[in-house]
């Protein structure tokens, strides 16, 4: 099938006639979604076959799933000979997950989307078009709406982009996921980075070059449940906030100039009392005071030890993940 008049032009982009590898290469981290397998393939292939022939390759990374994810993926590599199956050995996370395939690609571009399909993949044809209009590196879409999701995720999803917005040092766009198309030495620079506690929609947002917004409205899931509960959110955020801002250590500086100021007052107030006053210090106030004190210390070393733990464990070197197993279709 010939490409569409949306075929890419990019600059970074070869013509197929000259090139040996795909121009396109779709990452899609899997966790649990055994249900969904077949349609996200199908849907896949169909949107990337429509805008690049069978140009492309789609990477499904297995991230421990436990449900039969694998298998639905290991039979749809035997029909489709553009498919790269990647296994790891246990269940890294999310944004590990990417990271592993993001290290496999093989295309000129590179289009990610997660694997609930809440993220639609038809709109792969837009995101080149704006690709090639505005000769960026990194095309992300920016959520206007959330459908299937409850009012307290969406709010504290509000809540949370806007904050890191306003926290973070690199200019992190809001309402964005992972959904994007970026040119090929964008994700190697990703894959590059060292860091284990990885956010990498700040990653992008950090390496620079040229990034443009493409707003959509956001699906329900096609099938099966969320694999984010509340828990894994908060980590998420922290995930966020540590690695893109300073704030919270700042936030302890102001904490402690605030208790000096207050230390100040109590001190001003207490000798007020023994010069002009016929009174005697409680033992309550003492204690409240010592227990304030202490409490701000021990938050002030909570978040300081954040931050040494994670210098720790970078030190380690540990590989980001671990394959277990890698198929591939039978045209590859």
């Amino acid at each position: 099938m010939p490409p569409s008049p949306a075929s890419p032009s990019h600059p970074d982009l070869p013509s197929a006639a000259t090139s040996d590898h795909p121009r396109l290469s779709i990452v899609v981290p899997c966790y649990n979604e055994a249900q969904g397998i077949e349609e996200l393939v199908r849907r896949c292939c169909e949107s990337a076959q429509a805008v690049f022939g069978a140009s492309f390759e789609l990477i499904l990374v297995d991230d421990g799933s436990t449900d039969g994810t694998w298998d639905r993926i290991s039979d749809q590599v035997r029909k489709r000979p553009q498919l790269v199956a990647i296994r790891l050995s246990r269940n890294h996370g999310h944004q590990l997950a990417l990271t592993a395939g993001l290290s496999a690609v093989s295309g000129n571009i590179v289009f990610v989307l997660d694997a609930d399909l809440q993220d639609p993949p038809e709109l792969l044809a837009d995101f080149v078009k704006a690709m090639n209009e505005s000769s960026a590196d990194v095309v992300y879409g920016q959520r206007l709406s959330r459908a299937g999701e409850s009012w307290f995720k969406s709010w504290t999803a509000h809540l949370f982009y806007r904050t890191l917005a306003h926290a973070a040092q690199t200019a992190i766009p809001v309402d964005t996921g992972d959904f994007r198309l970026m040119t090929r030495r964008v994700s190697d620079l990703i894959v590059q980075m060292p860091e284990r506690d990885r956010f990498i929609r700040g990653m992008i947002a950090w390496v620079g070059f040229r990034q443009i917004a493409l707003p959509y409205h956001r699906q329900d899931r096609f099938a099966g449940a969320t694999k984010y509960p509340f828990a894994r959110m908060v980590a998420f955020a922290i995930d966020a906030f540590l690695g893109y801002s300073m704030w919270l250590l700042r936030f302890s500086a102001l904490l402690a100039f605030f208790l000096f100021i207050a230390l100040i007052g109590v001190a001003a107030i207490t000798l007020h009392a023994w010069l002009f006053l016929d009174t005697v210090p409680g033992w309550t106030s003492t204690v409240l005071l010592i227990v304030f004190v202490s409490m701000s210390q021990l938050i002030v070393l909570s978040i300081i030890g954040e931050y040494v733990g994670r210098i720790y464990l970078s030190m380690k070197n540990r590989p980001l993940f671990i394959i277990d197993e890698v198929k591939r279709g039978r045209g590859q």
